[in-house]
């Protein structure tokens, strides 16, 4: 799979998890130079606290783009800082 914005790859991985139809990439199949900490949360019932990169490419900006559980409850440990995508970004087989 490959999460891609702008023109520009922004993660690349044959081992993402999928969950709720989203695929979360392992954090090493991520290019960090395109990720910026955000200070966005949200809370979901069943995997806890999300956390929001923005992304960066090519001189744009998508706030909160990507997100990740870095401490998820017990039935979604297996995507612990897992990073997921939305916002326009594009994930392709």
């Amino acid at each position: 799979m490959k999460a891609t914005w702008n023109g520009t790859v922004l993660a690349e991985s044959d081992q993402t998890v999928v969950v709720e139809g989203n695929h979360y990439f392992p954090p090493t199949a991520i290019r960090t130079e395109h990720f910026e900490p955000s200070a966005t949360h949200t809370v979901c019932s069943w995997k806890g606290t999300a956390s929001y990169y923005t992304v960066v490419a090519n001189g744009q900006r998508n706030p909160d783009a990507a997100w990740y559980y870095p401490d998820p409850k017990a039935e979604a440990q297996n995507i612990a800082g897992y990073i997921a995508f939305w916002k326009g970004v594009t994930v392709t087989a």
